[in-house]
């Protein structure tokens, strides 16, 4: 039974992320953002940051993938919620599994779209930034495996702020605490000239760590002076993104199906009326 909900949920996954890259408007989202940050690294390839010796440009690039594997759980929680409003979550509630087999397409299609807008940003900007050591198999290695832990972390959590807030409008309030988190977490900073009491807030989120493993890839090792304790410190990543994935993808079905049990038509309905009149 298991497997069979994998494989509908992976199905399900595929067609949704197809769709994406059909539609003329998802297309556009796709690349619009990846080919802004381009057009910025653009004019930032030649200038260094401070003393440093580095190019903002090769800075940057890893602290913009970073954000954007980040934000995935934003997206995740924004398409739940807008699913619930317009009746697919209840639709998949009417069948055999569907709630774990939606789950699962969610999270295929939401990490596959993120996956493919930073690859369109990521793959361009190598021609563009010089100093980065992406061209190892190392690196592409370690960035591989961090991209992957990190949205097995952060996405779970996108799923559960969707299932929390009641409507597209109030959901959109959780952006607000996630760039806040951003903000504190050395993704475009670095935390060490932070306080030590945000060191140890960002230190708790999935963020700082998403960002620390991209840097790691990314950036040569004499960046690492900058970093806590010298050091790029990937069993740490490891142990602490795998404690996120762990605790999101026990919680994360669960509070699923307690939110979909209190779906119906007649909530679906008054969504759609509140809606409408909040247009009118």
């Amino acid at each position: 039974m298991k497997t069979a909900v994998i494989r509908i949920g992976w199905r399900r996954g595929l067609i949704e992320l197809r769709q994406s890259f059909t539609n003329g408007a998802d297309l556009f989202g796709h690349f619009l953002w990846p080919v802004l940050m381009l057009v910025v690294l653009f004019f930032l390839r030649d200038r260094e940051f401070g003393a440093t010796g580095f190019l903002l440009g090769t800075l940057a690039l890893p602290s913009i993938l970073g954000m954007n594997a980040a934000m995935g759980m934003v997206s995740m929680s924004q398409q739940l919620t807008a699913d619930r409003e317009d009746g697919t979550l209840l639709r998949a509630k009417a069948t055999p599994n569907g709630v774990q087999g939606y789950l699962i397409g969610k999270v295929v299609s939401v990490a596959g779209g993120l996956i493919a807008d930073l690859a369109i940003l990521l793959i361009p900007a190598l021609f563009i930034i010089d100093g980065l050591v992406a061209g190892t198999l190392g690196s592409w290695l370690t960035l591989s495996w961090v991209l992957l832990l990190g949205l097995v972390a952060t996405l779970p959590i996108g799923a559960i702020l969707g299932s929390v807030f009641p409507s597209a409008r109030a959901q959109g309030l959780v952006q607000l605490p996630v760039l806040g988190l951003i903000g504190i977490s050395g993704i475009f900073y670095p935390i060490t000239a932070l306080p030590t009491w945000l060191e140890w807030i960002a230190q708790l989120t999935p963020i700082y760590w998403l960002g620390l493993g991209m840097r790691s890839a990314l950036l040569p090792d004499a960046a690492v002076g900058v970093e806590i304790g010298d050091s790029w410190r990937h069993w740490e990543t490891v142990a602490v993104l795998g404690v996120w994935a762990v605790l999101g993808l026990l919680i994360a079905p669960a509070v699923l199906r307690r939110m979909a049990r209190r779906e119906s038509g007649s909530t679906v309905a008054t969504r759609r009326e509140k809606a409408l009149q909040r247009v009118g």
